[in-house]
C-alpha cells in the first residue's frame, strides 16, 4: 500500500532528520541521473494508477532512451513508486509533490512535459464518437491523466494540439451518453481556444461546433443553433466561404434544422454544403456521399420519396466505388435505402438490404457491435410492421442485449432498444410485457438526458398509447397533453412530431366519444403538414403534360409521375406517387387509338412505335416510344384504362430485326364500369 511506502521512508530518516521530505531527499541522492529523469516524469501523472505502456509512451516523446523497467524496479525498491496489478503503477500524493519539485530543478523539466502532452493527445485522438464497452475500458485508465494534461499542463501543449484532450474528454463522456459529464470539457475547450488564441480562430469555431453537437444531443436546440451559426460565420470569415470546415458547419446547422423539421431552411444548407464539397473535393469523396445521405434523408422526412431514392442510391453507389461493396459505410447506406423502402411499404425491395447491412457489419465488425445492434432493430422492425412478430422479437432482444453489453445498461441506445421491444409487445398486445419496458425506458431516458428531450417526450406518447389501448383513457390523457407541450417547447409549433401528438390526442378523444374536441385537434396537423409539405401540384393533363415532359426525360417513372402532379399526400403527410393515373393521363394525351387490326406494323400515318395495337391472341403491342417515355424496363408491369377496360401491361424484350422494343400485354380483362 502507498502507506506502507510513507512508512518505510520515515524509517529510512536518520537520527537528526524527521519527516518524509528528509527520507525522499536520502533516497534521491542514491539515484543515478536517468532513474530521476523516470520518476520526474513520473510525477506529471495523475494520482490514479498509472498504465505502463502510457509511460513508455510519454518516454519515447521525451527522447528518454535508456532501460525503462530496469529504472521502474530501482523507484520500487526505494519505496518511490508502488508496483499494482495488470502491469500499472502509482505515486503516493506526498511522493509526487516532492518529485514535482525535483523536476523543476532538472534541465529537460519542459521536455519530459511536452513528451507526456504528446503521449496523452495520442490517446485523446483514438477515442471515438461512441465508444464501446471495450473502447471505454481501454481508455477508462488513461482518463485522469487526460484530465490532468487538459488541467495542469495547458502550457505544453501545441497550437494544434491544445483542444485534443479537451475533445477526447468529450468524446468519452458523450458516447457513452454521460452528457451532464462531457459538458464541463466542451465548455473548456472553448475557454482554452479563446485564452490562448482570442476570439477568432480555427479551434475556438470547432469547439463552438462540438459544444453545439452536445445541446443537440440534449435537446437545446436553441442553445445549439446560437454556437452553429457562430461558428459558421467565424469559418467564413478565417477560411473564406470555401473551405472543407465551413462545409462541415453548413451540414450541422442543417442537420439541427432537419431534426427540428425545419425542412425549408435545412434544404438549401444540405444543398450548399453538397455543392461546395463537389468544388472542393471532387464528384467522387467520402463526404459527398455523406451529403448526398443528408439530403436524402430530408427528402425522405418530408415524404419525397422518389427524390431521397435517388439521392441514397447514388451515395450507396459512390461509396462501393470508393471503400468498396463491403465496409461499414456501404452497410449504413443500404439501411438508409432499405429504411425508405420501408417507409413506402417496399418490403420485398427493403429486406434484402437490411439483411445484406446486417451481414457486412457481422463480417467486418463481428457479431457483437452497435452498428450490428443497428441493423437488427431495423431488420426487427421491418418484420414488426409485416406483423412478422415471431421473426421481430428474437432480433428486438439480440438487439438490446448487444447494446447493454458494449454500452451498459444505462445508455440512450439501450432506451431506444427497450421501447423498440415494447413497440412489438403493445402490437401483439402484450400489454403486461411491454409496459415495464416502456417505463424503464422513460426513466432511463429522463436519467440521461432530462426532463425535457424529445426522446422523452417520445416515451411519454408511447406509454400513453398503451394506456389508450387498454382503454385506460384518464391516464393516457395526461401523458398525451404533457408530451404535446413538451413537443411544441423543445421544437417548436410546426414539426412533424407536434402533428403526430396532436394525432395521438384526437384519436383518445374520438375514443372516448368527444367527437367536436377530436375534430379540432385532428385539423391543425393537416394545416400543419399542408404547410410542411407545400401547395400539392395539379395534374397536368395533354399538352401541358407533354410539354412537361420533355423538361424531365432523365428522370425516373416516379419522379415524372410526381413533378406532373400524380401523388396524393397522405393523412400522416407523406406524398406517394399515383402511376396508374400517370400513365392514363400519358395516353390520353397522346391521342393514341386503339388498332383493331391484328398487324403491328399498321401506320396509319403513325410509326409503329407510337401505337397500341390489339393482336389476333387478344394481346396488345405498345410502340418504343411510349417505352422510353414511361421508363419502363424489362419486367414492369402498370395497367391502363381505355374505355371500360383495364388492361394489364408488363413490358418484355421481344426478338426484333429492326430494334423496334415494344411491349406486350400479359392479360386484357373487361371489368363492369
Amino acid at each position: 500500500m502507498l502507506a506502507d511506502i510513507l512508512a518505510q521512508l520515515q524509517k529510512q530518516a536518520s537520527a537528526g532528520e524527521s519527516g518524509v521530505a528528509a527520507a525522499f531527499e536520502l533516497n534521491w541522492q542514491c539515484l543515478e541521473s536517468e532513474t530521476q529523469k523516470l520518476a520526474c516524469l513520473l510525477s506529471l501523472f495523475a494520482l490514479a494508477p498509472i498504465p505502463w505502456s502510457l509511460v513508455e509512451s510519454a518516454a519515447s516523446h521525451s527522447d528518454l532512451e535508456f532501460d525503462l523497467k530496469a529504472n521502474r524496479t530501482i523507484l520500487v525498491e526505494r519505496y518511490l513508486l508502488q508496483e499494482l496489478a495488470d502491469d500499472s503503477y502509482q505515486v503516493h500524493e506526498r511522493i509526487q509533490e516532492l518529485l514535482r519539485q525535483k523536476l523543476e530543478e532538472l534541465t529537460e523539466a519542459d521536455e519530459l512535459k511536452r513528451g507526456y502532452c504528446q503521449a496523452m493527445v495520442a490517446v485523446a485522438k483514438d477515442i471515438p464518437q461512441t465508444p464501446t464497452l471495450t473502447e471505454i475500458a481501454q481508455a477508462t485508465l488513461a482518463i485522469p491523466h487526460l484530465a490532468e494534461v487538459a488541467t495542469v499542463y495547458q502550457a505544453w501543449l501545441s497550437d494544434d494540439d491544445l483542444i485534443s484532450p479537451f475533445i477526447g474528454l468529450g468524446r468519452f463522456y458523450q458516447g457513452q451518453g454521460a452528457y451532464t459529464q462531457a459538458l464541463p470539457w466542451r465548455e473548456q475547450s472553448l475557454l482554452a481556444a479563446r485564452k490562448r488564441f482570442g476570439d477568432e480562430h480555427p479551434a475556438v469555431a470547432t469547439s463552438l461546433n462540438n459544444l453545439a453537437g452536445l445541446y443537440r444531443s440534449q435537446g437545446r436546440y436553441s442553445e445549439a443553433e446560437a454556437l452553429y451559426i457562430q461558428a459558421l460565420a467565424m469559418r467564413k470569415r478565417l477560411l473564406e466561404d470555401e473551405h472543407p470546415d465551413v462545409a462541415t458547419s453548413l451540414n450541422n446547422l442543417a442537420g439541427l434544422y432537419d431534426s427540428q423539421g425545419r425542412y425549408s431552411n435545412a434544404e438549401p444548407l444540405y444543398i450548399e454544403a453538397l455543392a461546395m464539397r463537389k468544388r472542393l473535393l471532387g464528384d467522387e469523396h467520402p463526404d459527398v456521399a455523406t451529403s448526398l445521405n443528408n439530403l436524402a434523408g430530408l427528402y425522405d422526412s418530408q415524404g419525397r420519396y422518389t427524390e431521397a431514392e435517388a439521392l441514397y442510391i447514388q451515395a450507396l453507389a459512390m461509396k462501393k466505388r470508393l471503400v468498396g461493396d463491403k465496409h461499414p459505410s456501404v452497410a449504413t447506406s443500404l439501411n438508409n435505402l432499405a429504411e425508405l423502402y420501408r417507409s413506402q411499404g417496399r418490403y420485398s425491395d427493403a429486406e434484402p438490404l437490411y439483411i445484406q447491412a446486417l451481414e457486412i457489419g457481422k463480417r467486418l465488425l463481428g457479431d457483437k457491435h452497435p452498428s450490428v445492434a443497428t441493423s437488427l432493430n431495423n431488420l426487427a422492425f421491418l418484420y414488426k410492421s409485416q406483423g412478422r412478430y415471431s421473426d421481430a422479437e428474437p432480433l428486438y432482444i439480440e438487439a438490446l442485449e448487444i447494446d447493454k453489453r458494449l454500452l451498459g445498461d444505462e445508455h440512450p441506445d439501450v432506451a431506444i432498444d427497450l421501447n423498440n421491444l415494447a413497440g412489438l409487445y403493445e402490437s401483439q398486445g402484450r400489454y403486461s410485457d411491454a409496459k415495464p419496458l416502456y417505463i424503464e425506458a422513460l426513466a432511463m431516458r429522463k436519467r440521461l438526458l432530462g426532463d425535457e428531450h424529445p426522446d422523452v417526450a417520445n416515451s411519454l406518447n408511447n406509454l400513453a398509447f398503451l394506456y389508450k389501448s387498454q382503454g385506460r383513457y384518464s391516464d393516457a390523457e395526461p401523458l398525451y397533453i404533457q408530451a404535446l407541450a413538451m413537443t411544441k417547447r423543445l421544437l417548436g409549433d410546426e414539426h412533424p412530431s407536434v402533428a403526430t401528438s396532436l394525432n395521438n390526442l384526437a384519436a383518445l378523444y374520438r375514443s372516448q366519444g368527444r367527437y367536436s374536441e377530436a375534430e379540432a385537434l385532428y385539423i391543425q396537423p393537416l394545416e400543419m403538414r399542408k404547410r410542411l409539405l407545400g401547395k400539392k401540384i395539379e395534374p397536368l393533363v395533354g399538352e401541358d403534360l407533354l410539354k412537361k415532359l420533355k423538361e424531365l426525360e432523365n428522370l425516373s417513372k416516379e419522379e415524372k409521375a410526381k413533378h406532373c402532379g400524380y401523388y396524393t399526400v397522405t393523412k400522416n403527410g407523406t406524398e406517394r406517387v399515383n402511376m396508374m393515373k400517370f400513365l392514363n393521363a400519358l395516353i390520353d394525351a397522346e391521342g393514341i387509338q386503339l388498332d383493331s387490326t391484328p398487324s403491328a406494323n399498321a401506320h396509319d400515318g403513325r410509326s409503329a412505335s407510337y401505337r397500341i395495337s390489339v393482336q389476333s391472341n387478344g394481346e396488345l403491342i405498345i410502340g418504343s416510344a411510349y417505352a422510353k417515355q414511361m421508363n419502363l424496363k424489362p419486367g414492369d408491369e402498370f395497367v391502363i384504362t381505355l374505355g371500360k377496360k383495364h388492361i394489364r401491361l408488363r413490358q418484355v424484350d421481344p426478338e426484333d430485326p429492326e430494334g423496334v422494343q415494344e411491349i406486350e400485354a400479359t392479360a386484357i380483362r373487361s371489368q363492369p364500369p
